[in-house]
């Protein structure tokens, strides 16, 4: 006898390289737990207002911040019938912007465009320790709430939104 397999959920839990940026929405349970209890049903994507709720590995949400920031209203919480995303979980996700070497303030350009669009003043630009007379940017990761502001600002993606154990 041949056992149904869903191929959707087996490429999510490969762990294919493009995936292992991809995050779940915010509020999202578990890991192991929203892969079993999320049906692929759209509610929570069609229902964000900032359209970075998208269809992912597999059909499963997942977040896209180069379409913009979640300002964590829970429409997409409100919309889930599963509970695969439930606000019982706190807080909404456990990640920070992390900024890469490719920024352009650490290779002695000044652009400062993610302290600007970060809502959390998380972002800073100290006047100590800058490459070539250019401060560069420290995030601030007791600020930083990992909402993707950032991201879509930077011009030449170099910030990344990251869990936090990925990011130490």
């Amino acid at each position: 006898m041949h056992e149904s397999v869903d191929l959707g959920r087996r490429a999510l839990l490969r762990g294919s390289s493009n995936f292992t940026h991809v995050r779940t929405p915010p509020w999202a349970v578990a890991f192991d737990r929203f892969v079993d209890t999320c049906t692929r049903c759209g509610d929570c994507i069609s229902v964000c207002p900032e359209s970075i709720v998208i269809r992912g590995s597999g059909g499963f949400p997942a977040i896209d911040f180069a379409q913009g920031a979640c300002t964590f209203c829970a429409a997409c919480v409100n919309a889930c019938p599963t509970g695969a995303l439930s606000q019982a979980v706190a807080p909404p996700w456990r990640q920070q912007a992390l900024v890469g070497d490719s920024c352009l303030a650490k290779r002695g350009v000044y652009c400062q465009n993610c302290r600007d669009s970060c809502a959390a003043a998380a972002i800073a630009f100290p006047l100590s320790g800058h490459a070539c007379g250019v401060p560069s940017p420290r995030v601030d990761v007791d600020r930083c709430t990992g909402c993707g502001g950032c991201v879509a600002t930077c011009p030449v993606d170099a910030i990344a939104v990251v869990a936090m154990a990925e990011a130490t």
